[in-house]
């Protein structure tokens, strides 16, 4: 049977030994979230800003835990700060991106930090993946996991909105707005 995406990023979380995943709740991510929080061996931890998430995870770490941030695209703008503490530092990261603003977007507010993710997460000095098919999620983000844990390195991984899906939009009232979402 084949997996799913969001199945084959928990397993490699697993295989990675990631004990605390940092989230916004994004619909995304809904599925990986969930499986997260349904397994003992990690702690799913819900943010109310991303880059609470990046502060939570250098924590983690010296506690001696790994972990990984998941966030929406559009969240990112939020973390340049603290992305220079990662740098700095040489924590390890890992953050899993589901994009929006790519071909196919209905919300113009997510266009702009979509069209912006990769370079400035490169100008943060973040190594940066991209996956747009099924087939490669596994791989991507087991090697992107290993560089960041095993190196030290930022690592994101930005997960294609073919793959995750377009959302529906409208001017008066988005499922993001309505869920709670960003």
């Amino acid at each position: 049977m084949h997996k799913t995406w969001p199945e084959q990023i928990f397993e490699v979380l697993i295989r990675t030994r990631v004990r605390q995943v940092a989230y916004v709740p994004d619909a995304g991510h809904r599925q990986l979230i969930k499986q997260c929080h349904d397994d003992n061996r990690m702690k799913a931890i819900p943010l109310t800003t991303e880059e609470e998430g990046i502060a939570l995870l250098a924590g983690a770490w010296l506690g001696g835990d790994r972990g990984v941030l998941l966030s929406q695209s559009s969240g990112l703008g939020n973390c340049v700060n603290m992305l220079g503490m990662i740098q700095e530092c040489q924590f390890p990261l890992l953050v899993l991106v589901t994009m929006r603003g790519e071909a196919g977007e209905r919300n113009p507010w997510q266009i702009p930090m979509g069209r912006a993710t990769r370079k400035v997460l490169e100008t943060m000095g973040v190594v940066v993946d991209a996956v747009s098919q099924a087939n490669d999620v596994e791989e991507i983000i087991e090697t992107a996991a290993l560089r960041a844990f095993n190196a030290s390195k930022a690592v994101a991984v930005l997960i294609s909105q073919s793959l995750i899906g377009v959302k529906e939009f409208s001017a008066a009232t988005t499922d993001d707005q309505t869920a709670g979402h960003h």
